[in-house]
């Protein structure tokens, strides 16, 4: 918009045609004190921001820009809006995205596209991390073009890290309470998508599928949503069970404290609390997890 515009450095808000940013001032002379950061330390981090996101509409210089970018998107500060707001370059991420497409059936992808194309959705998490692009984010319904990848089945590594960095950028999204973001997200299919990696994705990727879910049950709108049907609290509960079981054999603290979460916020349904009476793991009775159970959670919860 004109208004958004307007708040970004000329170099952005014009385009890459009207050419680059005016070199960084140079640093200053040895000897001078370490105390503080030199005086156009910010100037210059921010002029390297704008170049490397300029970068991305040349397809010649985007890979190396989605590299950079992606690696030091901590330090820029207000990288969001500038992704956001500047010039194609969403397009030039979403090129990335759909590029790939081609490659999900037959699994053909390579680590080398897997990489770049995580670089791409690297930044988009930045997007959808920050609070005055998230709802932007949203309404363009930039999240639809990442279920592509979250409907993958190959476990190699090359579709695991597409997966695991795609479940991030929703991760991010969630993070956040926000009931808008749970509206949105459950008008699509995020649910069957996350239940499809919580059955057959490594520890981490089953780990940020179990978190999203848990995050949609904290919000009002996402347990009435589940708990609305038998269908779909059933599908829910039959795949927590599932991890349950395989946790038995192989403990994960960090996914478990998740799983347990999902549980807890479902006895608040009454309907939902009183079908776990008939569906909980026996291995969350029966003392399997007690050292884990009585340090993070109370017992009381587990009594029935």
């Amino acid at each position: 918009s004109p208004s958004s515009m307007a708040n970004l450095p000329p170099s952005l808000a014009a385009g890459p045609s009207f050419g680059a940013p005016s070199p960084p001032p140079l640093p200053p002379p040895s000897g001078s004190s370490a105390a503080a950061p030199p005086a156009g330390g910010r100037d210059r981090k921010m002029v390297s921001a704008e170049q490397l996101v300029l970068d991305l509409c040349d397809p010649e210089l985007r890979e190396n820009a989605l590299l950079e970018l992606s690696k030091k998107r901590e330090i820029f500060q207000d990288l969001a809006p500038l992704l956001w707001h500047s010039f194609g370059t969403v397009a030039a991420l979403l090129q990335e995205i759909v590029s790939i497409y081609p490659s999900l059936s037959p699994p053909t992808l390579s680590p080398v596209a897997s990489n770049r194309v995580c670089n791409a959705l690297a930044l988009l998490q930045c997007v959808a991390s920050h609070p005055d692009t998230r709802i932007p984010f949203l309404n363009a319904h930039i999240p639809l073009y990442l279920y592509p990848f979250l409907n993958t089945t190959s476990k190699t590594r090359p579709f695991e890290y597409l997966r695991l960095t795609s479940l991030g950028v929703i991760g991010a999204l969630v993070k956040v309470d926000d009931s808008e973001v749970i509206g949105f997200l459950l008008q699509t299919e995020i649910i069957p998508l996350c239940l499809r990696t919580m059955e057959m994705g490594s520890e981490l990727s089953k780990t940020v599928a179990t978190f999203i879910v848990q995050k949609i049950l904290l919000d009002d709108i996402g347990l009435r949503y589940i708990c609305a049907t038998a269908e779909r609290f059933f599908a829910v509960a039959t795949v927590l069970a599932q991890m349950v079981q395989a946790l038995a054999e192989q403990p994960s603290a960090r996914l478990l404290k998740h799983i347990i979460r999902c549980y807890l916020r479902l006895t608040e349904n009454q309907r939902a609390c009183a079908a776990l009476n008939s569906c909980l793991p026996t291995v969350l009775k029966d003392g399997t997890f007690n050292n884990f159970l009585l340090v993070r959670f109370p017992a009381r919860a587990f009594s029935s």
